[in-house]
């Protein structure tokens, strides 16, 4: 478990909290099912940071650089990173440092309410969590501040249960050739059907997928304490059914999931819907289930 414990590029700070609220949660619940899962760094700005906009991308480029490299050091170590968000601008780092470690073609299942495709020429509030699957893409256009990575072909890239997002971000995942899998077509086809497709996506002619969960994908009404909520969404229960048989896939690389808000959390709901989202994508069903996800194979160097 790593933490990317800043809320420096959502709508809500609160999110830096996420990481130390989940990990103890989701390290009892997978003891629980006999799976030992270990602590990782947890990489943070400092208490209480704060900054104007241009400051604010330095210094979340400082942070996904810090991650990267943990990503990648658990990754080379055959360990299987899940990683803790924070906003989802943490998704620069995450996946730059596995794709880091591969040294290979990476595939990514993007499970979001939002695009999270803008760059800062074309988002309409400039905060950075609306901009880092752009950034994976090659796609950043003011890079002076270390957000730019490109490390993801187009071509193995799905997103799943989008249903907010502006004309610009969609005009550039069009131009790209990224297949968005609208809410509307998730309810019509099936969760299970469409994440199939977005698993034979991710993994066509790639080494290794990966899988980045942000919270606001799923209801409003199951799970609030979220940093941008969205009307409708997908069901809780149904997506971790779905996710059930991720582990057992040949070349999941990492797990992330992001954009929880433990302040809004009074309940604790939504803090469980992470755990059974996390838990369903690491251990499958059941309550004696293992990790069964298989390790990374990298070309020797």
């Amino acid at each position: 478990m790593i933490g990317a414990a800043w809320g420096l590029g959502g709508a809500d700070p609160g999110c830096e909290h996420a990481p130390s609220a989940l990990a103890p949660l989701l390290r009892e619940d997978l003891e629980r099912r006999g799976v030992h899962a270990l602590e990782g760094p947890m990489v943070s700005a400092a208490a209480g940071a704060r900054a104007g906009e241009r400051r604010r991308q330095a210094l979340v480029g400082k942070l996904c650089g810090e991650l990267a490299s943990a990503v990648a050091a658990s990754v080379r170590n055959g360990r299987l990173p899940c990683v803790l968000g924070g906003d989802h601008s943490c998704a620069g780092g995450t996946w730059s440092g596995v794709a880091r470690a591969l040294q290979g073609r990476l595939g990514l299942v993007w499970i979001d309410a939002h695009m999270d495709s803008h760059t800062r020429g074309t988002s309409h509030t400039g905060r950075l969590h609306g901009m880092p699957l752009a950034w994976l893409l090659g796609e950043d256009d003011d890079p002076r501040y270390g957000l730019t990575s490109g490390v993801i072909d187009p071509a193995h890239v799905c997103l799943v249960g989008v249903r907010s997002y502006e004309p610009e971000e969609a005009a550039r995942l069009a131009r790209l050739g990224v297949r968005v899998i609208m809410m509307e077509e998730a309810e019509r086809r099936g969760l299970a059907t469409v994440l199939d497709e977005a698993l034979a996506i991710a993994g066509a002619g790639t080494e290794a997928f990966g899988l980045s969960i942000d919270l606001d994908a799923v209801r409003p009404d199951q799970a609030p304490a979220v940093g941008t909520p969205v009307a409708g969404g997908l069901d809780a229960r149904a997506l971790a059914r779905a996710l059930e048989p991720l582990g057992a896939r040949r070349g999941l690389a990492a797990v992330e999931l992001v954009e929880y808000s433990p302040r809004r959390d009074s309940d604790g709901a939504t803090a469980r819907v992470a755990v059974a989202l996390l838990r369903a994508a690491l251990c499958g069903p059941g309550d004696d289930a293992d990790i069964v996800a298989h390790p990374v194979e990298r070309p020797q160097a």
